[in-house]
């Protein structure tokens, strides 16, 4: 009997060892299971330089690693303050898996408070993927974001909001493609996951799955990582409201991804599914004036507004091509040549 309990206790033991959740290794550092660590990672190039604060969580039970980005775009509030609060209620002693979050991933642009470019060498971040490690500064961020965050994950999530120019109607969306079909499954279960009432979805062809990503969430696609963005927050503003349905978003996720058994509760949302867009362009240099705003319904035909030169005069008159809704737009007078006026949602049929 005594060796049978013993063989017993060392099944069990051998078992638990087992599954034991293994150390984390970034960096170069090894995280035990159960712990946090921050880290500032250094971004050289000839002419400057920065970092990119990460935080990374390391489970105390195995799971997935899930990449966060937040402040791709430095101007883009919402999605970084909802970071900063996913650092401070994240526990990792309750999470199972990793969770490798971006705090900011483009300090320069926060801090010089700039919009949709890095100020140092002018290029747009969410425009430069899969990123050169001998390239300029933007072009070494993205890099190490690709290397460091997103080819670790097996599931990803970019954090986005409307720009200082920008209103927009909150929304999520997944990347598809019949290229990649298990990975777009994964990718539609989180998105609809995380209680947004609109879900777009980001329709890639095989074509362009041999191109360069540019993008960060499609550069993780383009690695066969189910991704979604996020889009949420306008104009700039630091909203406590947009923020926090950030997060609650985010803490969905975890919970349907078996990370977290968080106490939001699920959405009982039925989101409308967008499949097609569609975008009007200016074609004039001037003040932009409109009385419409981003979530605003429109039919074909309908009067959007109107482009005038700086003493007045009307140079344009903007109509709707098709029936929508407004799901981001121009939302302060200044327009330039082929500055997309309005992004507008194509919606289903009933």
């Amino acid at each position: 009997m005594a060796k049978t309990r013993t063989l017993l206790f060392t099944f069990v033991l051998t078992s638990i060892v087992a599954i034991a959740q293994k150390p984390f290794i970034f960096q170069n550092e090894s995280i035990t299971p159960g712990n946090k660590r921050y880290f500032k990672i250094p971004v050289m190039s000839k002419k400057d330089s920065t970092f990119i604060p990460v935080t990374i969580f390391h489970g105390s039970k195995p799971g997935p690693v899930l990449g966060i980005t937040a402040g791709i775009h430095g101007y883009e509030y919402p999605p970084i303050l909802a970071a900063q609060q996913l650092n401070q209620k994240i526990d990792p002693k309750q999470l199972s898996g990793t969770i490798i979050l971006v705090q900011i991933a483009n300090v320069p642009a926060f801090l010089g408070r700039s919009p949709f470019i890095n100020p140092l060498d002018r290029k747009n971040l969410n425009r430069s993927f899969p990123g050169d490690p001998q390239g300029s500064i933007t072009q070494r961020m993205a890099h190490i974001i690709t290397t460091e965050v997103i080819a670790k994950s097996n599931f990803f999530v970019d954090m986005h909001a409307g720009d200082a120019p920008e209103d927009l109607r909150p929304y999520n969306a997944w990347y598809d493609s019949n290229a990649l079909a298990e990975v777009s499954k994964k990718g539609r279960e989180m998105a609809l996951a995380m209680g947004f009432d609109y879900s777009i979805i980001f329709n890639i062809t095989e074509e362009r799955l041999e191109k360069p990503s540019l993008y960060c969430s499609q550069e993780a696609f383009h690695r066969k990582i189910p991704s979604v963005d996020i889009e949420c927050g306008r104009l700039g503003i630091p909203s406590k409201t947009k923020t926090d349905r950030i997060e609650n978003g985010m803490f969905l996720l975890l919970k349907h991804l078996q990370m977290l058994d968080s106490t939001t509760k699920p959405t009982k949302i039925k989101p409308t599914i967008i499949t097609k867009r569609f975008t009007i362009k200016s074609k004039s240099i001037g003040l932009f004036y409109t009385k419409k705003k981003a979530g605003d319904f429109i039919k074909k035909g309908e009067s959007l507004g109107y482009i005038t030169d700086f003493f007045g005069n009307t140079l344009e008159n903007i109509k709707a091509p098709q029936s929508g809704m407004i799901l981001y737009m121009i939302g302060t007078p200044p327009i330039n040549e082929n500055d997309t006026i309005m992004n507008i949602g194509a919606l289903p049929l009933n």
